[in-house]
């Protein structure tokens, strides 16, 4: 899918261009708070754009209009996680998001352990005692959609979720670890189901706190088992018995805000395509 903001990189260094874009009539500006991971939007009001507070993230493609991010604290404000929210919105919010997020906990050198300070538009940090470019980490995680020879579905419950709330089985990828290898290892620990074919699908930055997540479709064998500690149960679910569940509301699943809810909805369709 093609973004919907055009980050123009190259002019992040340039405090003139985005003076003007910043000043210009309908720019937009996020305050986001990096603890909550809520935010709001505002306009500019007519003050002077500030490099060392005013975070750029990009112009609409279509119509150029500017956004802009700063960090605060917000009493209220709108959750990132709002399924309402429009294609555009919930792109520079997630930009906006892991990047805020990202100055908030990366405040030092991770060689040296010097501080270190914005630069290149708060899309890079330098060492103040080595010099290091820094760069906001994304953090590679997988989730996958495990069929089994009757099409099931494979899906978890996490101890720490309400009762009756479910997913795909996902998780990190881990060091020298391929995402097709950490799908078969995170499905193998979590539920003790056998792999025998896996197919990417698409993916997903999640500002929560900062992933890339990876959505894949795989075949697997065998019956589910927990270990109770991580997942509360896991079982194979037939496209009948999850809408008798989520009708009578004995179970919920992740709405279409994230790449969980988008690959269980076209598994529903029968849309999605073969692991094989």
């Amino acid at each position: 899918m093609r973004s919907r903001l055009a980050r123009h990189s190259e002019l992040r260094p340039s405090p003139e261009v985005l003076g003007e874009w910043f000043a210009a009539t309908g720019t937009r500006l996020l305050t986001i708070d990096p603890d909550s991971s809520r935010f709001a939007v505002n306009s500019t009001d007519g003050r002077a754009y500030d490099p060392g507070n005013d975070i750029f993230l990009g112009r609409e493609v279509g119509d150029g209009t500017a956004w802009f991010a700063q960090s605060g604290e917000l009493a209220n404000g709108q959750s990132a996680r709002d399924a309402g929210l429009s294609p555009v919105l919930r792109e520079v919010v997630t930009v906006g998001l892991a990047i805020v997020q990202w100055h908030a906990t990366s405040g030092f050198c991770e060689r040296c352990g010097a501080s270190s300070t914005p630069s290149n538009g708060w899309f890079e940090r330098i060492c103040s005692r080595c010099g290091r470019q820094i760069y906001p980490r994304t953090d590679p995680a997988m989730i996958c959609a495990v069929l089994d020879e009757r099409d099931r579905l494979l899906l978890g419950h996490q101890v720490s979720w309400p009762t009756g709330r479910c997913s795909l089985l996902a998780g990190f990828v881990e060091a020298g670890e391929s995402a097709e290898q950490a799908v078969i290892r995170e499905v193998g620990e979590e539920s003790g189901v056998q792999l025998s074919a896996v197919r990417y699908l698409a993916s997903q930055p999640w500002p929560f706190p900062r992933s890339l997540m990876m959505g894949f479709v795989a075949r697997g064998s065998g019956e589910p088992v927990v270990d109770g500690i991580e997942l509360g149960w896991a079982q194979w679910v037939s496209r009948e018995e999850l809408a008798e569940g989520l009708a009578s509301g004995e179970w919920a699943v992740p709405s279409s805000v994230s790449i969980a809810g988008r690959i269980i909805a076209r598994w529903r369709a029968g849309e999605l395509p073969s692991p094989d």
